[in-house]
């Protein structure tokens, strides 16, 4: 039986709901998890970079492609087709209930981020990969990037979209699958959710804060400070 893009499909709608959850929501809480180094200083966060930047081109490339780039760009992509499809009944009266608000709210974050992902994928790993600038990456550059508050004011933005997009896709995918059948269990899966969107928002604003309260070469500048007052201490008992 042929695919159909003209309305949404069952086997899209269903590929759609596990890459949102396995392959990108596994990715984004790892990414969330390594970038949140930048709360140790610039040491510890370059030590991330680093450590893939170690891997060999070729197999991180393919990495990314096959485990990251293409499941996102097809959810994304399809994600919007649902979108333009959706019958939002949530501005009115009759419709203005829980699932409903979660629904809209929902189909408004893929906006969002979609949008989101665009600038920071090119910005970051497009860029590296188009002028082999691995610095761009590194932390003195987001903490200079950082330094202008419309940028936390856009990823912050960004974060929170994404953690709320997580959260109720994974309840949405419990119900989609048959893994949550009963009323209570779709609830406790809600909440569950609700705790999911506020632990991966928070996160992502530490790895923010981060960079913004730790200063580039402090590490170096204590070292060095360390090396001085040393001798010195020793000289003077």
């Amino acid at each position: 039986m042929a695919l159909s893009l003209t309305k949404e499909n069952y086997v899209l709608h269903r590929i759609h709901s596990i890459t949102g959850v396995i392959p990108v929501g596994y990715y984004m809480v790892q990414h969330l998890a390594l970038n949140s180094f930048s709360i140790g200083g610039e040491a510890k966060f370059n030590g991330v970079i680093d450590f893939f930047e170690g891997i060999p081109k070729h197999v991180l490339l393919a990495m990314e492609v096959l485990a990251i780039w293409l499941p996102l760009i097809f959810h994304a992509v399809y994600g919007v087709f649902i979108v333009s499809r959706a019958e939002n009944n949530f501005f009115t009266t009759k419709y203005k209930w829980s699932h409903n608000r979660m629904f809209f709210l929902q189909r408004a974050s893929g906006l969002v981020i979609f949008a989101f992902l665009i600038y920071h994928s090119l910005s970051t790993t497009g860029y590296k990969y188009a002028t082999g600038d691995v610095e761009r990456l590194k932390f003195a550059a987001w903490h200079e990037f950082f330094s202008n508050p419309l940028w936390v004011l856009v990823y912050a933005t960004g974060i929170i979209a994404s953690s709320y997009h997580l959260g109720y896709g994974i309840w949405n995918f419990c119900i989609r699958w048959g893994i949550t059948v009963s009323e209570e269990a779709q609830t406790r899966i809600q909440k569950a959710s609700a705790l999911i969107f506020v632990a991966l928002t928070l996160l992502g604003w530490g790895v923010i804060a981060g960079f913004i309260i730790n200063k580039p070469g402090a590490a170096k500048t204590e070292a060095a400070t360390a090396a001085i007052v040393q001798p010195l201490s020793v000289a003077t008992r």
